[in-house]
């Protein structure tokens, strides 16, 4: 009773903001403190509502807040814990496959489909394009093509290091401990892993009715994994639903290399709408760049915060992307590029098909495949030394069947062969037949 009590008058003292979010902020310091260390039993909810002189609710909430962060645990009926400091195993972490003959994980473009830089490189020459520290972070004639490109009218573009880098320091800016942020399910991983550690509580999409959220993170084509699209009228129906409030952040990862029309939230919302432009898939993951534009109070303050940071993108990658997206020989193998992944993505899609494999695949560079269970698809696949990206991370709650994704764009030929493989990994559940 004694420890109990110190307990409830330590979180007492600790709290300033008697708000849910106010109570989880504050118990989180004291975690991070160690002034509640690794493996203390927190007082129940009622106890604390009790001592702060609030409802459990809101205790309740905060408590929720706290475990979407991994900052406690509960136990059941023993009670809440203080958990390990220890970070669990990342999301991201867990897609990458083994070292085998064919590794159909790592969601990355085809190198050969890349457009080649060494005329660009050329181009740019000496590469004399910073005179000061405090330079715009993007190249004027580059800020005009992108702008030119833009889905909607935004207030403020900067460029950043790819668009992992976007969200991240769109997340830094926009969402603080404890709030709301809906995500589509299944989703990108890395978000996930990012949203976890700024102690935001993810909701899936199907639960955004009352949900209130701070923000929504979508990708509105080649949704990373499923391939998924939305169409201009889905678009217009979820700007409809949300939230005046919400800030909506779209990632469009896979870019030129889509086959789907850009389609975007901003031309209904472009107060609150902050668009990245992904150019990993189309032009190449060493680029590193990704342009962010909308609403200028999102966009200056990413911006301002980076000056304590890199300060900039490199500005002569922002040279070659410039003459990669001007050059005329560049958008045309971006443009085939485009074609063959569509006929890639066909080609095993209907040879998965005809072997009554359920699959989809519908724009950019991965394949979602239904299996009867993870695992064993993950072993059957690797016994014949193929390597895909694991489903479960990518999930935000469960689903009703298992899913693994593949790398489709990296799978030029061979599609019956592949094809006949991946079914039988998918239906199989006794693996010791196909030993």
């Amino acid at each position: 009773m004694f420890r109990r009590r110190n307990l409830l008058a330590l979180i007492a003292r600790a709290v300033e903001d008697r708000s849910s979010r106010g109570i989880a902020a504050a118990v989180s310091r004291l975690v991070t403190a160690g002034d509640l260390p690794s493996g203390s039993r927190l007082p129940t909810v009622r106890d604390v509502a009790r001592e702060l002189r609030v409802s459990p609710t809101t205790v309740s909430e905060a408590w929720q807040s706290l475990l979407r962060a991994g900052a406690i645990r509960t136990r059941g009926r023993s009670g809440t814990f203080v958990a390990a400091l220890d970070r669990p195993r990342l999301r991201y972490a867990q897609l990458g496959g083994p070292a085998l003959e064919r590794d159909l994980s790592s969601g990355v473009p085809d190198h050969d489909l890349l457009p080649d830089l060494t005329e660009a490189l050329k181009r740019v020459g000496d590469g004399r394009l910073t005179s000061s520290y405090l330079d715009a972070p993007v190249l004027p004639a580059l800020e005009d093509v992108l702008r030119e490109r833009w889905p909607f009218p935004p207030e403020a573009v900067t460029v950043v290091d790819g668009a992992l880098d976007a969200l991240d320091r769109i997340i830094g800016v926009a969402v603080r401990f404890g709030d709301r942020v809906v995500v589509e399910n299944p989703t990108f991983p890395p978000l996930l892993d990012l949203l976890d550690t700024a102690g935001a509580t993810v909701v899936p999409l199907s639960d955004l009715e009352g949900a209130e959220p701070v923000a929504i993170f979508i990708q509105p084509r080649a949704q990373n994994p499923t391939g998924a699209t939305m169409s201009a009228s889905d678009v217009a129906a979820l700007a409809a639903r949300l939230p005046e409030n919400t800030i909506i952040v779209e990632d469009d990862h896979a870019g030129d290399i889509a086959t789907a029309t850009p389609v975007s939230l901003g031309t209904h919302r472009p107060d609150r709408t902050v668009h990245i432009a992904g150019f990993s898939k189309s032009h190449g993951p060493d680029l590193r760049l990704a342009a962010v534009g909308g609403p200028a109070r999102i966009i200056e303050a990413v911006a301002a915060r980076r000056l304590l940071g890199p300060g900039w993108s490199s500005r002569l990658l922002q040279a070659v992307l410039l003459d990669l997206l001007t050059s005329p020989a560049s958008i045309a193998q971006v443009s085939t590029a485009r074609l063959e992944y569509a006929r890639r993505r066909a080609s095993l899609l209907a040879a998965l098909r005809s072997r009554q494999a359920e699959a989809a695949a519908d724009d950019g560079i991965n394949l979602w495949l239904t299996v009867h269970n993870q695992q064993q698809a993950l072993v059957t696949l690797a016994a014949h030394g193929i390597s895909v990206a694991p489903g479960a991370p990518f999930m935000v709650t469960p689903a009703a069947t298992d899913h693994v994704r593949v790398t489709v764009g990296l799978v030029a030929d061979g599609f019956d062969d592949l094809a006949t493989i991946l079914a039988s990994a998918a239906r199989r559940t006794d693996n010791r037949r196909l030993l």
